[in-house]
């Protein structure tokens, strides 16, 4: 069995979202963030491992709200759009799905989105971080629908418990799901949430914004199916797997507490320097090259995640 340790251009940030401030629990990416990694999914498989996809959609097919995805589908742009897309769309509706399931009593899970290592500037414990026993977070998660997917559960428990893995291995990889700032200003237990009450804005005369929105919005900020297709395409041709030695790491709590929190430290909260507010009215501006420094470690990050989430599935179902 597998097991957990064997294993468009970007915006500045649209009118709307700068209005917008997101509230704890997180989103980690947007939707067409996840929609992304989906898409680098299907492309790595439909290469390699047709008869992984084949087998896959049958059991998405069985998923309980798979009628909504039915409904997405003929909502699309028809002349734009081949049927022979469907497929691709149904990988990117999958990665994203967990989102909209939120509010849902039957499958919203609100904890298993992140886990919440605590970042103390100047602390000796920042190296590797300790895990919670017994706390449903995104790792606890991660095993839980591996677990569903490998049990003789029913097609349909299988379907959400794989669009969650989808889901899941995106979050793992969006840095901020994984850490939350503890300073005099962000003080335990909670500290700044994973950056939701980090308060910034992209430029002086700028909106007020949180510093995990800003992180969310790096990959894209459209669902539009062939501007995500063609954001997915290009992020894969820019960073190739041969590129890429990070995909040597394939347990899934090391990407949480290995990767993403050390360049959630080092890069995001730019080893404690970065200046923030805790009025969300009223936030600090980010340096000047924070964006450009920004944007191609997400980029990198969504690539390992698209690649990762295939070969996780490709183990799950090339038998």
């Amino acid at each position: 069995m597998l097991k957990l340790h064997s294993f468009a251009k970007f915006s500045l940030l649209t009118a709307l979202s700068t209005i917008l401030v997101w509230q704890y629990p997180a989103f980690a990416w947007n939707k067409s963030g996840h929609m992304v990694s989906g898409a680098i999914a299907y492309s790595e498989l439909k290469q390699n491992h047709q008869q992984v996809i084949e087998k896959m959609l049958a059991i998405l097919k069985e998923h309980p709200e798979y009628s909504k995805f039915e409904e997405q589908w003929k909502s699309l742009n028809q002349s734009n759009i081949s049927a022979e897309n469907k497929n691709l769309y149904l990988f990117m509706w999958a990665a994203k799905w967990a989102d909209e399931a939120r509010g849902n009593q039957t499958f919203d899970h609100p904890t298993w989105h992140y886990i919440n290592f605590p970042y103390q500037p100047g602390s000796s414990s920042n190296s590797i971080p300790s895990e919670i026993s017994g706390e449903e977070n995104i790792i606890f998660a991660f095993q839980k629908n591996l677990d569903i997917i490998q049990s003789n559960a029913t097609n349909s428990e299988k379907a959400v418990a794989i669009c969650w893995l989808f889901h899941l291995v995106g979050d793992v990889h969006q840095p901020l799901h994984t850490t939350k700032l503890i300073t005099n200003q962000y003080k335990e237990p909670e500290g700044d949430r994973g950056g939701t009450r980090f308060y910034i804005r992209v430029n002086p005369d700028g909106q007020t914004i949180s510093l995990h929105k800003f992180w969310d919005d790096l990959i894209l900020g459209s669902e539009n199916f062939q501007t995500v297709r063609n954001t997915a395409t290009k992020i894969r041709a820019s960073y190739q797997r041969s590129k890429l030695p990070e995909l040597r790491e394939t347990q899934f709590n090391n990407w949480a507490k290995l990767e993403s929190f050390n360049i959630a430290k080092q890069k995001a909260y730019l080893n404690g320097k970065l200046s923030g507010s805790s009025d969300k009215n009223d936030g600090k501006p980010l340096p000047p090259n924070y964006a450009a420094t920004t944007k191609p470690i997400a980029e990198r990050r969504m690539s390992l995640a698209g690649y990762r989430l295939a070969d996780v599935l490709n183990k799950l179902f090339a038998k």
